[in-house]
């Protein structure tokens, strides 16, 4: 059995990229906001402590890996998913770049090196640790996330000492500057940028496979305990201890300007090692993050089945390969420009909170009968989406180029996932055009048209599951015109597992013989399993049928049921 995660390992992983932010969050937020950036600051920590609640309902209600795509996919349409999916790639892919060539930047300070190639190289490294396991990657991002966090004590031990030592007089000097502006917009424009304090806040859900029972809610707490105490605490000392004019121009290094203002060089250049590692430990976070989402999409029929090609050690190397390659030739494409990168990273992330808000939405009004652990109330939802929809106007009022860069990203990337999850209609397009343009029998595409045939149909040819053990034809209805909208089959089982003959609903075979008739597109077989209905079940004839679970579907449990979905493995809900 594969081992779990614990709570210090997982959260360790999406520590590092969330933690990482008080690197350059706090001088950001006081470019905006000035001497109220700390304000602004625990404004984020707000609507993340609100994000808290959502994330847990959302992924407690339905726990596999995946994220805000996860969440959409079972309360509503499959390419509805499919964009956050795209969005929450993105933004990894983003991070992976940005965080790396800081993280290079940072290290470029001890040595002589081109900071290109040595940017590459890490990325290849962290390509090889994930490779190796996610066991793996855990220890070394434990190890990097310990080492930051006492690196973040010893500042703030070091900063505070400093002030009741040299007096307060930074302090309320800084207090005194004039700020641009109204003190409203001052807040507003501080908590917008601040709002990329919170990036690898979502990271989580995308391996909660892989962490033990009860793990996941703990990781959000500790995430935003993390971003509550740091990041405003690291604003509030800067102010303290640093002049304003200062702190405006060594904004990329203010933590290290801290250490060394408050302790001397090795306090700065223990800033700049610890600022290298945690950056790094956030390239490995999206590694983590996209290879859970990349795998389910695959298993999903999203992306290429190649994906999800594994060693021996159970670990996916296509998909860190390729994630590799995405970010080696955006890194190249760039010249690691921040500023196109950062228009990626802004509004991709800010775009999946959003999206996994909208998820919890849709779990409340069309999966309510669901058993999750905790809820966020209706009130506390609408605020948190709200929150993060202002934060990410405002980023793009800030910089509307941003808007530009991020869309030639996206729109590539959705042509991408559009033509895998329409991918039949366009070989049907392609199959039309050479039947109109060749009349020949034997002419020389004739070969190209068989191989699109016969491609057409091995699609086609995957089979469908639906479990049920009731015999209500609009039911049954909406089953299929779900798999009708949404997948790429010709063929679906309709099964009840009974125990006794006596259990089958009167007139659920009559159903689907009736559904048959209206669906003659579909090959609808009905199947009277004997037994008793439960994970064991589902992986018997899973394994029997050679039908992979997540193209099983059952409705939704309520709330009381025996039969939870976190206990079936990976089926979805479709009604």
């Amino acid at each position: 059995m594969k081992k779990k995660l614990n709570q210090l390992h997982a959260t360790a992983i999406c520590g590092n990229d969330i933690s990482s932010s008080c690197l350059y969050v706090s001088a950001l937020a006081i470019l905006y906001a000035g001497q109220y950036a700390w304000i602004s600051l625990l404004m984020v920590g707000a609507i993340l402590y609100l994000f808290r609640k959502v994330y847990g309902e959302v992924v407690g209600a339905i726990p596999l890996n995946g994220g805000a795509y996860n969440a959409l996919l079972n309360t509503t349409k499959k390419s509805t998913a499919s964009i956050a999916a795209t969005l929450t790639v993105l933004s990894y892919m983003a991070t992976a770049v940005i965080s790396a060539s800081e993280a290079v930047k940072y290290a470029h300070g001890f040595a002589n090196f081109s900071i290109m190639h040595v940017t590459i190289y890490l990325l290849m490294g962290f390509m090889l640790l994930v490779i190796l396991g996610i066991g793996e990657s855990a220890k070394v991002a434990t190890a990097i996330f310990i080492f930051h966090i006492t690196s973040l004590l010893l500042l703030c031990t070091f900063s505070v000492y400093f002030l009741f030592h040299n007096g307060f007089d930074t302090l309320i000097s800084n207090f005194k500057e004039p700020i641009e502006g109204s003190f409203t917009n001052a807040l507003f424009f501080g908590f917008c940028a601040a709002m990329l304090g919170i990036s690898g806040f979502e990271s989580s859900a995308n391996y909660v496979e892989e962490q033990k029972d009860g793990v996941f809610p703990k990781t959000l707490r500790n995430m935003w305990v993390l971003v509550m105490v740091f990041n405003p605490l690291l604003a509030f000392l800067a102010l303290a201890i640093i002049p304003m004019s200062t702190i405006d121009a060594n904004g990329e290094t203010l933590l290290s300007v801290m250490g060394n203002v408050s302790s001397g060089n090795w306090l700065s250049y223990l800033i700049s090692i610890d600022a290298a590692l945690v950056l790094s430990g956030a390239v490995l976070t999206s590694y983590v993050g996209v290879n859970g989402l990349v795998e389910r999409m695959a298993l999903d029929r999203i992306l290429p089945k190649f994906l999800l090609k594994k060693n021996k050690k159970g670990s996916s190397f296509f998909i860190p390969m390729t994630f590799f390659g995405l970010c080696v030739s955006i890194l190249l494409l760039t010249n690691a420009d921040l500023g196109a990168l950062a228009g990626v990273y802004t509004i991709a992330f800010l775009s999946v909170m959003i999206l996994f808000g909208i998820g919890n939405f849709l779990l409340k009004t069309n999966r309510n009968r669901l058993r999750r652990p905790e809820r966020i109330g209706w009130i506390a939802l609408l605020i948190a989406i709200l929150g993060v929809s202002s934060a990410l106007i405002g980023n793009i009022v800030m910089n509307p180029e941003y808007l530009t860069i991020f869309l030639e990203y996206l729109i590539p990337a959705l042509l991408v996932v559009g033509l895998m999850l329409n991918r039949v209609q366009v070989l049907k397009v392609i199959l039309s055009i050479i039947n109109y343009l060749t009349s020949n029998k034997h002419s020389f595409l004739d070969g190209f048209n068989r191989w699109i045939k016969r491609f057409i149909n091995t699609i086609n040819a995957q089979q469908f599951v639906f479990f049920t053990n009731k015999d209500d034809i609009a039911t049954l209805n909406t089953v299929l015109q779900y798999i009708t909208h949404n997948e790429n089959t010709k063929r679906l089982k309709i099964v009840t597992v009974v125990e006794s003959q006596e259990q089958i609903a009167p007139t659920l075979k009559q159903d689907v013989d009736v559904l048959n008739r209206a669906y003659p597109n579909i090959k609808i077989e009905f199947i009277v399993e004997q037994g008793k209905f439960g994970p064991e079940k589902i992986k018997e004839l899973s394994k029997r049928w050679n039908i992979p679970v997540n193209y099983m579907f059952i409705g939704s449990p309520s709330e009381h049921s025996e039969h939870q979905l976190e206990k079936l493995g990976e089926v979805r809900l479709i009604i």
